[in-house]
């Protein structure tokens, strides 16, 4: 018997039912998402749509044209949704959802046709009629409006691109389509998921720059061989993924350590420690809000690296180490005006003496999150928060990760707070 043969065991013992969700988040918990699935064969994926909506805590009705349910069953959207799914205009006005109103209309499909409707205020569809509610709700502040474009490679003409631009000017939000075999295909689950977050975040960081580290920066020894540490990167992309979906403008530099996070995440790739220094300034040089640099930079270096590579089989090879430059003190004397998030870890010491080292560090950083080797359990870890204020626990990546973009929301108000002091003194 192999790994691919069943060997007629029962499956393990769970206590979901049948309509629930391993429940991912709460970044959606008490919104309403109406779900406008339009027809197109990217119809057949609007379950798993809408599951994954349901995963970060929202509630979801799917709307549904005709055409739509040529591809995508009706038991399987209410199955999906735990609600029924409306496919007309009845006398209760579901298009216009006045008893329970949407937070947000996500529209994925959404075909050409259905895209030059909207653009021209034809609402002839519950579709269509639900959309010219819904962009009237949104021209009041209270809804978002999100279209998932999917159609072949012909279909990408001009006029629907004055269409687009037309509606995107109004403030619907266009999710970009996923590039493939020529078409505009429908984005994965969880970057859609993404997308609704970010256009429904209230947060202080909507559109705030900022830049994240992580993972490893290799030296070279040779054109083949290079010195490298274990970390990998996890925390920063689950930082990163925080800050994305309260809207952020995140790009996480990951160290070229083999793993690779979720796709929606951009991560940029630095192959060496030079590619990562260079790739720090040059992100500080266009302006940001914060860096966060959780990276295990390289401490040292081989004095020179060898062109080309070292013959094996010596009976022994002696290397010189000498260090390497501090990218975070080249980051933060480029710009002052940087809010610096700073990282510290080590092994074998006492709390006291983690604590006293990271303190060491608030000249440059308003947070030092600092770890021991210790301390970390596999995929999760234990982290203290130290700032001028104190130092506070956290157990978790993910907990790690909210609770310093909840730092990075309060940087702002500090900031205005402590300008508004300034100018009453002047007064």
């Amino acid at each position: 018997m192999t790994q691919f043969d069943w060997d007629f065991s029962a499956p393990t013992p769970s206590s979901m039912g049948d309509h629930d969700v391993p429940l991912l988040s709460d970044r959606l918990a008490g919104r309403r998402i109406a779900l406008l699935v339009t027809g197109g064969i990217a119809a057949m994926k609007a379950p798993e749509i809408a599951r994954g909506l349901r995963r970060n805590g929202a509630e979801v009705v799917a709307f549904c044209s005709d055409d739509a349910l040529r591809y995508v069953a009706r038991d399987a959207l209410e199955w999906a949704t735990c609600n029924g799914v409306v496919t007309s205009l009845t006398w209760r006005a579901e298009h216009l959802s006045d008893s329970a109103p949407f937070d947000a209309y996500l529209v994925a499909p959404a075909t050409h046709n259905t895209i030059a409707k909207v653009a021209c205020g034809i609402a002839d569809t519950v579709v269509t009629s639900a959309l010219a509610s819904a962009i009237g709700r949104m021209e009041q502040g209270g809804c978002k409006v999100i279209i998932a474009p999917t159609m072949h490679g012909t279909l990408h003409n001009a006029q629907l691109v004055e269409n687009a631009r037309k509606l995107a000017a109004r403030g619907v939000i266009f999710a970009a389509p996923r590039d493939a075999y020529g078409k505009h295909n429908l984005p994965d689950t969880e970057f859609l998921c993404v997308c609704v977050g970010r256009a429904l975040s209230r947060s202080a960081l909507r559109g705030r720059r900022i830049l994240v580290t992580a993972g490893p920066t290799p030296v070279p020894i040779d054109g083949v061989r290079r010195i490298v540490n274990r970390f990998r990167g996890r925390l920063g992309a689950e930082i990163a993924a925080q800050l994305l979906w309260r809207g952020a403008e995140a790009e996480l530099l990951l160290g070229d350590g083999a793993w690779r996070p979720a796709p929606w995440i951009g991560a940029s790739i630095a192959r060496t420690y030079d590619d990562y220094l260079r790739m720090v300034l040059a992100r500080v040089d266009q302006g940001l809000f914060a860096g966060v640099f959780s990276a295990g930079v390289a401490d040292y270096r081989p004095a020179s690296a060898v062109d080309g590579k070292i013959p094996s089989g010596q009976p022994g090879l002696a290397l010189q180490l000498v260090p390497t430059e501090k990218v975070i003190d080249r980051a933060c004397e480029k710009d002052p005006r940087m809010h610096c998030v700073g990282f510290k870890y080590l092994e074998k010491v006492t709390e006291d003496e983690l604590i006293r080292v990271a303190r060491g560090r608030l000249d440059r950083a308003s947070l030092v999150i600092a770890t021991r080797g210790e301390d970390t359990r596999g995929t999760e870890q234990r982290a203290l928060f130290v700032t001028n204020d104190g130092v506070r626990p956290v157990e978790g990546k993910r907990a790690i990760a909210a609770a310093l973009a909840d730092h990075l929301e309060a940087l702002p108000a500090a900031a205005a707070s402590a300008a508004v002091r300034k100018e009453l003194r002047m007064v």
